[in-house]
């Protein structure tokens, strides 16, 4: 099922029935290790909306509050190649050679709640960066014990020229306003995510493809668990937290981003994540 976070409350599509909640707090309601049996319970029909064979028309809200992001780099062999490439001159490259097969894995914050957005809103690139690229993500919604209770789309926009400039800019080319995207709701389920499922992202530019791209969730060198027992080692979350888990698709190095671009993020069995650069 999918857990959205809307102005009135929350929104739950369970088996393409959707029931609203007008008194539930977001940061209490999805901080629950036992979230899925919640949400199953939620949906009586008391709370149905009318006509919910399709999707109602309530405005999506970033599946997010007082939660923070954080993101796994150098997860899967193509972010590999491009961090070696991009980090060559100033040399780095082998930095993220090593990070690769290390025990441990690269974990860097990514942005809080506030400074994320959500579904159909606007992203930004640095006005101090020449090569901009989105990376789409499968995202961990984490609980506070650090149990991972739920799975988002997620973006984690990278300023390559600035991070290539020197591997110790990282946090610049990363973590900046408007620098993330997550949405557009939460996949609740009791299983383990379906490793097989399809990424892909589309780009487009007044209406043209300028680029897509698409990889599986199974080509990940890292497993859910391992990331998470070490973001949670010595840092608490009082309100759960969300963490990217890397990206299997990035774009050249003739491509980068510009104003207007039009980012289209989907993953299965969580929905499509739409962005535009403004």
């Amino acid at each position: 099922m999918i857990v959205y976070r809307i102005e009135s409350g929350i929104l739950i599509n369970n088996d393409g029935k959707y029931y609203i909640f007008s008194d539930l707090n977001w940061d209490q309601f999805i901080n629950d290790d036992g979230l899925f049996q919640k949400c199953k319970q939620c949906c009586v029909a008391e709370h149905q909306v009318e006509n919910s064979d399709t999707v109602p028309n309530f405005k999506l809200l970033k599946p997010i509050a007082n939660q923070e992001i954080w993101a796994s780099g150098v997860t899967y062999y193509n972010s590999k190649m491009a961090r070696q490439e991009e980090s060559e001159v100033a040399g780095g490259a082998d930095f993220y050679a090593k990070v690769y097969t290390a025990e441990r894995p690269e974990l860097f914050f990514k942005s809080t709640g506030s400074r994320a957005v959500g579904h159909m809103d606007k992203l930004a690139i640095r006005k101090d960066s020449t090569w901009n690229v989105p990376e789409p993500e499968l995202t961990l919604c984490i609980s506070s014990s650090g149990k991972i209770i739920g799975y988002t789309i997620g973006n984690d926009m990278s300023s390559r020229s600035i991070e290539g400039e020197n591997p110790l800019y990282l946090p610049q080319a990363k973590t900046y306003d408007r620098s993330a995207a997550i949405g557009p709701g939460i996949f609740v389920t009791d299983e383990p995510f379906p490793f097989d499922a399809e990424v892909s992202i589309k780009i487009k530019r007044a209406g043209e493809m300028v680029f897509e791209g698409q990889t599986q969730i199974n080509k990940i060198v890292r497993k859910f668990e391992d990331l998470v027992a070490y973001l949670y080692r010595e840092t608490s979350f009082p309100n759960g937290c969300f963490l990217m888990t890397g990206t299997g698709i990035v774009p050249g190095s003739d491509f980068t981003l510009a104003q207007d671009d039009e980012v289209i993020i989907e993953i299965e069995h969580i929905g499509t994540l739409v962005n535009w650069v403004g």
